[in-house]
C-alpha cells in the first residue's frame, strides 16, 4: 500500500460538477452575464476565482469577490436537491480510514463548499488527515502546490503518494507534484486524461480498489 492517498473532491469525492456549473450560470446572471455551459470548461479544477471570474471576464465583466459569495449562496442552496452519491466513494473511504492509511483532500474549492459537500455524502472530516483547499495555495492547478503541500501536511514524501484526481489540470499537478495519480473519467474523457499524464485511467470511482492502491 502507498503511503497516502490524496483525493481531490469535486469528480471525485462528490458529484457536484453539475451543482457548482448550475450555482454559477444562476448567479453570474445577477451581474449580467449570461453564460453557457460551455464557458467554464477551461477553468474546471482551477478553483471558483477562475472558474467564476474567467467566465465573467470572458464576457466583459470584470471579477469581483462578491461574485464568488454569491454563487456560493446559490451553491449551498440547491446543493441538497442536486447532489449525488458516487458508488463507492463512502465505502472506500471507510476502508482506507480503518486501515490506518493517511488520507488527504486537496481541493482547488473553498472550505465552505469542501465542508457541505462532504457533510452532504455523509463522510465525516475527521477522517481525513489534512485537508488543504484552495485558500491555503497561492497557484492553483495545474500548478503541483495543493499537492506538495497535502504531502507535507501529512508528512508523507509526494513519491509515496497516489492522487485521485477527474480534471485534466488536477492530473498535470498531481504528476508535477512527484505523485502518481489515478484518473477517473467523470469530467474528461479518459483520452485527455492520459494525454495529461494519468498513470491509471478508469471510467468511475467504483473501479478504485485497495489491491490498485497497493501498487
Amino acid at each position: 500500500m502507498k503511503k497516502a492517498i490524496l483525493f481531490d473532491m469535486d469528480g471525485v469525492l462528490t458529484d457536484t460538477e453539475p451543482v457548482i456549473l448550475e450555482a454559477a450560470i444562476r448567479g453570474l446572471k445577477t451581474y449580467g452575464v449570461n453564460a453557457k455551459p460551455e464557458d467554464f470548461i477551461p477553468f474546471v479544477g482551477r478553483g471558483e476565482d477562475l472558474y467564476i471570474g474567467g467566465v465573467a471576464e470572458k464576457h466583459g465583466k470584470a471579477y469581483i469577490p462578491e461574485m464568488k459569495k454569491h454563487v456560493y449562496d446559490v451553491y449551498l442552496e440547491i446543493l441538497p436537491s442536486m447532489i449525488e452519491k458516487i458508488p463507492g466513494v463512502k465505502e472506500l473511504l471507510e476502508q482506507l480510514h480503518d486501515a490506518n492509511i493517511k488520507m488527504a483532500v486537496a481541493t482547488s474549492a473553498d472550505y465552505i463548499k469542501m465542508k457541505a459537500n462532504l457533510e452532504a455524502i455523509e463522510v465525516p472530516l475527521s477522517w481525513f488527515d489534512a485537508i488543504i483547499t484552495g485558500e491555503n495555495v497561492t497557484n492553483k492547478k495545474p500548478d503541483p502546490e495543493i499537492y506538495l503541500k497535502a504531502a507535507k501536511a501529512i508528512n508523507v514524501d509526494p513519491a509515496d503518494c497516489i492522487v485521485i484526481e477527474d480534471a485534466i489540470h488536477g492530473v498535470e499537478a498531481a504528476k508535477s507534484a512527484g505523485c502518481k495519480c489515478i484518473a477517473v473519467a467523470s469530467s474528461f474523457p479518459k483520452e485527455e486524461l492520459e494525454a495529461a499524464g494519468a498513470d491509471i485511467t478508469l471510467d468511475n470511482f467504483a473501479q478504485i480498489t485497495l489491491e490498485m492502491l497497493s501498487k
